[in-house]
């Protein structure tokens, strides 16, 4: 009995292995068959395709530009500080009021002053009342003087007293101009027109003139935000393309889509480093300010430095460079396709820009050109390399000046940092080769 027991389990198990391996089989044959109808991704499609190793000559148009970015500051700016000691009196204006040439600003409180002023005016009626009594003592002894009715000591004494009396005035004169100078100062004007940028203080508020050791109390900021410049850092190695009133296009980040023009105004004569970039500083002017446009917003600057319309041109990876031995030049060529192959062919090349370089000279339109060195090629030199060195000799370095190798395409910047970097490590200029 207990054997015809076991044997029933062992039926069991059995059938229930087999019917677990049926479901799995099942499964996994559903689900591949649900991926084989599934539209293959962009990803690998893109992947089934092999990356292109020509180029056709076409025409295009090719322009060069330099970026360069800056911030935006008035040409005009002014730190509104009182030229004597006092206090607020009145404070007509507020940050954002646009102000015109002459108008008040601010007064400083002018009691003391116009006190002063009043003491100074009697002082003058004074000293100007014993003027007139010298003069007619002056006159009558002069005139008894010469008629010999008194000494001379007495008339020189009565002489001195009117010339004394005559400078006594003049001094009254000039003290009271001084006031009336130090109350001018109390009024404020606007030197031009302006828009009030800041006021850090207010009315009542004691402010100290600029004759001060701390160069005084500044009252009010103003700008005249009609002129607006751009002060911007140029790197040493496009500062020989940028030339004075030479035209720019300006984006302002804060506005997208606005783009305003600009001229260069002034280039420095000497570099200077920033953010480890030696450069040059450019002052640009805005010559159409939009309204939109306030300082200290970031501009990003595009400097046209050489330009070229409707010329043939190939992509700037089809261009190598390699050492003529017997004019110990660099010479510029492309590997263009024929029939039996490819054809070694020198080009002349002119305007480039980060992708695409003219070709003045040595192509047709519709010639087809490799992007990289051709398989034939490549075997061809290195054999010949493998030939020309001698067991045990060092390889022999780079001839000075050679931008990138015969086998490599001259290297196309990515940003124009890489730019800078490609310029300075090997001398390559791509606004115009």
């Amino acid at each position: 009995l207990r054997a015809e027991v076991d044997a029933t389990t062992d039926d069991a198990r059995m059938k229930i292995a087999l019917t677990i391996l049926l479901v799995g089989g099942l499964a996994a044959g559903g689900f591949y068959f649900y991926r084989g109808k599934q539209p293959a991704t962009p990803a690998a499609v893109a992947e089934a395709h092999e990356r292109p190793t020509t180029a056709a000559v076409e025409s295009r148009n090719i322009r060069f530009t330099v970026s360069a970015a800056g911030e935006i500051t008035p040409a005009e700016q002014v730190s509104v500080r009182p030229e004597i000691n006092g206090k607020i009196a009145t404070l007509t204006v507020d940050i954002g009021d646009s102000v015109k040439k002459g108008t008040v600003l601010f007064s400083l409180d002018d009691r003391d002053l116009q006190i002063e002023k009043e003491g100074q005016d009697k002082e003058i009626d004074r000293a100007r009342v014993q003027m007139d009594q010298a003069e007619r003592n002056y006159l009558r002894n002069k005139q008894l003087f010469e008629e010999k009715l008194v000494s001379q000591e007495v008339y020189e004494d009565v002489r001195t007293q009117y010339e004394l009396s005559k400078n006594t005035l003049s001094k009254a004169e000039k003290s009271l101009e001084l006031v009336l100078d130090r109350l001018k100062k109390t009024r404020i004007v606007a030197p031009f027109d302006c828009t009030v940028l800041t006021r850090p203080v207010s009315v009542g508020q004691a402010v100290s003139g600029s004759g001060g050791f701390n160069s005084g109390t500044e009252v009010l900021t103003i700008a005249d935000l009609n002129q607006l410049i751009i002060n911007a850092h140029i790197n040493q190695a496009d500062i020989t393309r940028l030339k004075v009133d030479q035209e720019v296009e300006v984006a302002v980040e804060a506005i997208p889509g606005l783009k305003v023009s600009g001229r260069v105004e002034r280039i420095a004569p000497q570099a200077i480093i920033k953010n480890n970039i030696k450069g040059f500083s450019a002052r640009i002017l805005l010559t159409n300010v939009d309204p939109r446009i306030r300082p200290s917003m970031t501009a990003n600057i595009k400097i046209p430095v050489a330009s070229a319309e409707n010329v043939l041109s190939i992509p700037l990876a089809s261009i190598f460079t390699e050492l003529n031995p017997a004019t110990q030049q660099m010479e510029r060529f492309v590997y263009v396709k024929t029939e039996s192959g490819f054809e070694h062919r020198t080009v002349q090349v002119g305007v480039a820009d980060y992708f695409y370089a003219e070709i003045q000279n040595g192509l047709a339109a519709g010639d087809a050109v490799s992007l990289e060195e051709p398989k034939e090629e490549a075997e061809k030199r290195a054999k010949g390399r493998t030939a020309s060195v001698t067991p045990g000799a060092a390889p022999a370095a780079p001839a000075p000046g050679i931008k990138n190798s015969p086998s490599a395409p001259v290297p196309t910047p990515r940003s124009e940092e890489h730019t800078s970097e490609l310029q300075s490590r090997f001398g390559i200029s791509y606004a115009v080769f």
